[in-house]
């Protein structure tokens, strides 16, 4: 019997350190060779690691939520020195010796010739080490791509696998993933009970920003300029939009839609004597569509929070739906509160008193207070798309264009088809591009088939 170190190994993707997330074993536990120990988190990604050896588990030398370098021993076995088959590689009994200079690697991540080399003479024989593996873990797959599998909901055992020895790449599983009904066989998730929880924020340096600028002043030119006073409204927009832009590192997705199939729905709405006395328009399923979208990709509906321990991110389980309202008095922001409680005709009754307060001048600060995610409705301006700051305190600021028609590709014909853009800008230290694009891909899947609303 023998101890052995396992120290934390480069995975292939210019690591330097990552932080221990979650062990999934204790001391004591008995492990093969290829069972996973413990997630780590890198810069891009989370990562399952799996043991090099069989074996007793000693030790767990790093706590979780701990950060180490590439190197460093996180972890101890008591092992059978004929079965060992060397730190930091992934094998079986049977698997050739690391070869010399080759650090702690994994196999077919780590620095160029000792990985390569391994892999050429596991391919000999016959039965190759890479069949081995894959019979003790069932497919063959980089760490990445299997948590992009998990992202997507892709079962890796149903992937065709194209890339060498019968490694799943990454196209495989977009592939998979483009050619399944996304939209319209996944079960949408419901509010829980839990409106609010927060998670650890990365800390994050402090935006380069010129501070202390003196305001440049406009000068009463005779008759030809004209002084406006920033106050009131427009001083509150200002200072918000301001903080928001240059605080919230914004990034902005768009998509173009036909929705033809929203324009007809709008229309029988109109025609049904259930909505006699509600205006109904586009908005409404706009509305309806950003509120099952965020149900679904829930991180576009929280907030990047500052506290005195540091940054953390608050994921609302509810939607205060915010709707951008020119009006008199300038920009206003009122929010629908529980929005995602609202069925259709409540939702279109709750946008009716909304924007006619606005318009008179009567919204109340209350009702501009709390807001988690907002729709701007550029298209009433004849605006097809935009990039539009978020609101201070959300993750998420949702777009819609104009409905115009324009010629549209229908089964291989052109057709005049009713057409819109939906644009959305996001907070990228709250949500990633792939959470971005996916919510976006929501709504306009709704616009697209508003039947998806139908739970």
């Amino acid at each position: 019997m023998s101890t052995q170190n396992f120290t934390l190994p480069d995975v292939g993707e210019g690591l330097t350190e990552a932080e221990i997330v979650a062990w999934k074993v204790a001391p004591g536990d008995t492990v093969a060779i290829n069972d996973v120990i413990c997630e780590i988190e890198t810069a891009k990604s989370l990562v399952e690691l799996p043991s090099p050896h069989a074996g007793v588990v000693g030790e767990l030398l790093v706590a979780e939520g701990e950060t180490v370098e590439v190197g460093t021993p996180i972890i101890t076995f008591v092992t059978d020195a004929r079965d060992d088959a060397g730190p930091g590689v992934i094998a079986t009994a049977e698997a050739p010796a690391p070869e010399e200079g080759g650090g702690s690697v994994l196999v077919g991540y780590g620095t160029g010739g000792g990985a390569t080399s391994r892999r050429k003479r596991a391919s000999t024989g016959s039965a190759t080490t890479w069949q081995k593996v894959r019979s003790s873990v069932g497919v063959i797959a980089k760490p990445p791509i299997r948590k992009l599998a998990r992202d997507l909901g892709v079962d890796l055992t149903s992937v065709a696998a194209t890339g060498a020895d019968g490694e799943v790449t990454r196209d495989d599983v977009m592939k998979h993933a483009s050619q399944a009904s996304v939209f319209r066989n996944i079960e949408t998730p419901e509010w829980g009970d839990v409106r609010e929880e927060t998670v650890p924020a990365p800390q994050s340096p402090p935006v380069g920003l010129a501070r202390g600028l003196a305001p440049t002043t406009a000068s009463n030119d005779g008759d030809r300029t004209e002084s406006i006073p920033v106050k009131g409204v427009r001083k509150a927009t200002s200072s918000a939009m301001v903080q928001s832009a240059y605080s919230a590192p914004h990034v902005t997705v768009w998509k173009e839609i036909d929705a033809s199939r929203t324009m007809e729905l709008v229309k029988r709405l109109k025609a049904s004597p259930d909505y006699a006395d509600i205006r109904v328009s586009p908005l409404l399923i706009m509305a309806r569509a950003v509120i099952w979208a965020a149900r679904r990709t829930p991180m576009v509906n929280a907030a990047w929070i500052e506290t005195d321990a540091g940054a953390e991110i608050a994921v609302r389980h509810y939607v205060n739906l915010g709707i951008a309202a020119a009006t008199p008095r300038g920009l206003l922001v009122p929010n629908i509160k529980d929005a995602q409680d609202l069925g259709m005709k409540d939702l279109a009754r709750a946008l009716n008193r909304l924007t006619v307060t606005a318009r008179e001048g009567k919204t109340s600060p209350a009702d501009q207070q709390g807001g988690t995610i907002t729709i701007t409705n550029i298209g009433v301006f004849g605006m097809d798309a935009g990039t539009p700051i978020i609101n201070p305190g959300e993750a998420g600021i949702v777009a819609m264009g104009t409905i115009s028609q324009k010629p549209w590709v229908v089964d291989g014909e052109v057709r005049p088809r009713w057409v819109t853009t939906v644009a959305g800008s996001f907070d990228h230290r709250v949500i990633d591009g792939d959470g971005m694009s996916r919510f976006i891909a929501d709504v306009a899947s709704v616009l697209e088939e508003p039947a998806l609303l139908v739970d």
